[in-house]
């Protein structure tokens, strides 16, 4: 008998400082496997789409053929520092990062997100 299949866990992600939404279906990578796996097979990000990885205060874009916008979360959810556009082979961290999101190139332009900002992360069953 085939293993039934769990549904996908999302995330929905808002900041509350400029009242707008940087992700409403990222996916969740809490694990050492899906940690490690990230984006790498992905072929691209739409609109509304991310990657939180928890915890995590370092990412890289080795072997990925499309840029990011990373935004470094304190572990009360804060802002500590982004990286827009981080293009292919590239390295960035953060020490006071507790996790981080990757998004479509853009997000932190359009969302007005700064260091300092609130975040608010809701999960939920996709």
């Amino acid at each position: 008998m085939p293993a039934e299949k769990l549904p996908a866990r999302k995330l929905r992600v808002l900041n509350q400082d400029k009242q707008s939404q940087l992700a409403d279906r990222a996916d969740i990578a809490d694990t050492s496997k899906t940690r490690r796996t990230g984006l790498l097979k992905h072929s691209g990000l739409n609109q509304g789409e991310g990657l939180w990885i928890v915890p995590c205060e370092s990412v890289h874009t080795f072997a990925m053929n499309f840029p990011i916008d990373v935004i470094f979360i304190s572990r009360k959810r804060k802002v500590v520092k982004l990286r827009p556009n981080m293009v292919k082979s590239r390295i960035a961290f953060s020490f006071r990062a507790h996790s981080v999101l990757e998004l479509p190139v853009g997000m932190i332009e359009k969302t007005g997100t700064k260091p300092g900002d609130q975040l608010e992360l809701v999960r939920y069953e996709g």
